[in-house]
């Protein structure tokens, strides 16, 4: 398989050149500028941070990339699909007061924000992509809609994927509430009795009649049930939530899997940002010390590639032994001088194989497990 090229520019500026300007020569040197954006609707796929957690991407990244495109006539917009979990973006109201909150709007971006699966995390669109688990991916509307792709993400470490890079911001972060349920396990909703209020919502929203009420508790009949998700939207308290049974390598093929189903068709770009890389999800409402110093900016059409490669950069850093990489490092006896080569990701989270969705990307046909690495100044 031949080699994909990925960009990549480092943090460090100099008088008159900012890392924003550094940002535009590395996106248009890395293929954006011949892509097509004249009146073409152009999704960006961010995550807009969730409230309480500071390593999401500053929106002045964001706006650069809006401007180049906006330059090259492309009709634009910043958009993300609500959450599965209980949190600050579950549901588009939510979503967009917490996208608002952090500098996500049309009057800093100088374009709008858009809830790709719509107000509850219900409107979805099915992708045929016949993979090896997923047969009909269940994708926002909104990235469906757009006629070209760009992804940016904030690259970090996961504690049920291993990392979280492109792949992950668009497979897991592109697919409805019930993609989301697809994907963290059999796609089946429980209630939690202490927490029900029994006030009916969820079974007047049920459309399959999978809900009853057993002693004034909701209780989801799984034979009936579907894994729609609109009982965890609907649900006042978040009573009804996801099973998360799946197991971690499935979890990261599925996502390989949607993230086919996000890009099936369309022109995409992507651009992930090595900094900040905390030891967690930045779905968390809180970040934890980088586990490694900021590394810099990666830019590639390849996704599966440009994950490979931020992943193995990380790998060569040398520990902050002030994280909580560096208190595992300190158990085993090393320092920061001696611990790089050794798998960080592995070693923060050993139930996770980040590699599983690299090597499912490549069987999808996501890109190669072969990259060019090109410096740009």
């Amino acid at each position: 398989m031949e080699a994909s090229k990925v960009y990549y520019t480092t943090f460090r500026t100099e008088v008159g050149r900012s890392v924003l300007d550094k940002l535009k020569k590395l996106i248009l040197e890395a293929g954006m500028d011949e892509m097509e954006f004249k009146n073409k609707f152009t999704a960006i796929k961010i995550h807009f941070g969730e409230p309480g957690n500071l390593a999401y991407l500053r929106p002045n990244y964001a706006k650069a990339v809006v401007d180049v495109i906006k330059d090259k006539g492309g009709k634009v917009f910043l958009t993300d699909c609500n959450t599965l979990y209980v949190g600050g973006r579950k549901h588009a109201l939510e979503h967009l007061d917490s996208a608002y909150t952090n500098g996500y709007n049309p009057f800093t971006l100088g374009c709008h924000v858009i809830i790709a699966d719509g107000l509850k995390g219900t409107d979805e669109v099915l992708v045929p992509i016949d993979g090896e688990y997923v047969k009909e991916a269940k994708i926002g509307r909104a990235l469906r809609d757009a006629d070209v792709i760009i992804s940016m993400n904030h690259f970090k470490c996961h504690e049920s994927t291993g990392m979280g890079g492109a792949l992950k911001n668009l497979g897991m972060g592109g697919g409805s509430r019930a993609g989301k349920m697809e994907m963290h396990n059999s796609g089946k909703p429980v209630a939690d009795p202490e927490k029900c209020i029994s006030c009916g919502s969820c079974r007047k929203n049920c459309a399959h009649d999978a809900i009853s009420f057993v002693e004034k508790k909701a209780n989801i009949d799984h034979n009936k049930c579907v894994g729609c998700g609109r009982c965890i939207g609907v649900c006042p308290v978040d009573a009804i939530e996801a099973g998360w049974d799946e197991a971690n390598d499935v979890l990261n093929k599925k996502i390989a899997e949607y993230t086919a189903g996000v890009l099936k068709d369309k022109e995409h770009f992507h651009i992930s940002f090595v900094m900040d890389v905390s030891p967690n999800c930045d779905c968390h409402s809180e970040n934890d010390m980088p586990i490694v110093p900021d590394v810099g900016i990666f830019a590639s059409k390849d996704p599966v590639a440009l994950d490979l490669c931020c992943t193995e950069m990380v790998l060569k850093q040398r520990v902050n032994m002030d994280s909580v990489l560096g208190d595992i490092m300190k158990e085993h006896g090393y320092n920061a001088h001696s611990c790089c080569g050794h798998d960080y990701v592995q070693m923060l989270h050993p139930t996770t194989n980040w590699k599983a969705a690299i090597e499912q990307g490549v069987k999808m046909g996501l890109g190669s497990d072969k990259y060019e690495l090109i410096e740009v100044k």
